[in-house]
């Protein structure tokens, strides 16, 4: 029993001191702040209002705009690039000697991972927290009961990205190699997420491909949460929830519960991963 215990407090300490580093690290990068800023507005402003003036969605009634329907694409897809590019510190770990320091420290490798994900999800729930904020600009209801579901599910999303960024750095030797495999492997990521257009408007061998991509899952998840809040006047002057009515017009394809259960499994599996690779570095 103290056997056990002793690694469950070394665990959780190596848990919260590659926390915490990851934390500092990112606080005293101003430019990456500044960075983390601006690139929700850029993604608003160039992606969501720019791809609304060439496209529409039909199939949305009730006068659904493209930038609503992309909102939480946006969000989605900040968490996407911040999440699984926070790993790239693993490969500066390991060039600068510090990762070999802490792995043959003695304490569980699975802690380093598990640390390295909660800093990662971490940074990438603040840039979640930024465009969450802008929601208003947007026509969208902010409240906060809608702002209490969000950042956990964003903090999912990220926690499972993130998880995956570690499992495939640990495995890198070099910058270069890293950066190819994730140019390689976020964008289909991203455009198969259903973060741009609906999974039941793609084609069918495309839609089997967004149903297995976990992103799906996630941005489907925020849409759920999302739309919950914003009422749509519908012909006639009756108001509906923008979820009921993006659920019928197939804009949402799973319920939140579902969206959840995935993330969350999708989340242990690749945690697991995550600490494998690491216990296989040498």
């Amino acid at each position: 029993m103290m056997g056990s215990a002793g690694v469950v407090q070394r665990a959780g300490a190596i848990i919260y001191i590659i926390w915490l580093r990851e934390i500092k690290t990112f606080i005293r990068e101003r430019a990456r702040i500044v960075g983390m800023i601006a690139q929700p507005l850029l993604y608003l402003l160039v992606m969501g209002k720019g791809l609304a003036s060439a496209m529409s969605l039909d199939a949305a009634p009730g006068g659904l705009d493209y930038v609503k329907f992309m909102y939480p694409g946006i969000i989605g897809m900040s968490i996407l690039f911040t999440s699984i590019f926070s790993a790239v510190s693993i490969i500066w770990d390991r060039e600068f000697g510090f990762l070999k320091e802490v792995l043959v420290a003695p304490v569980p490798r699975w802690g380093v991972a598990v640390g390295k994900s909660w800093g990662g999800a971490t940074v990438a729930l603040f840039q979640s927290a930024i465009l969450i904020s802008l929601a208003p600009l947007l026509g969208i209801r902010l409240t906060p009961g809608l702002v209490v579901r969000l950042l956990p599910l964003a903090f999912l999303i990220s926690f499972a990205i993130t998880s995956m960024g570690v499992a495939i750095a640990a495995r890198m030797e070099s910058m270069q190699g890293f950066q190819m495999v994730m140019n390689f492997l976020v964008m289909p990521l991203f455009f198969l997420s259903g973060a741009m257009f609906p999974v039941s408007s793609a084609p069918a061998w495309m839609k089997n491909l967004m149903v297995i991509n976990p992103l799906s899952y996630g941005i489907d998840g925020l849409r759920n949460v999302i739309f919950s809040e914003t009422m749509i006047t519908l012909e006639g002057g009756l108001e509906r929830p923008l979820a009921e009515v993006a659920v019928k017009a197939g804009l949402i394809r799973w319920d939140l519960g579902t969206d959840i259960l995935i993330m969350v499994l999708v989340a242990l599996v690749l945690t697991v991963v995550g600490a494998y690779s690491l216990n296989r570095v040498e």
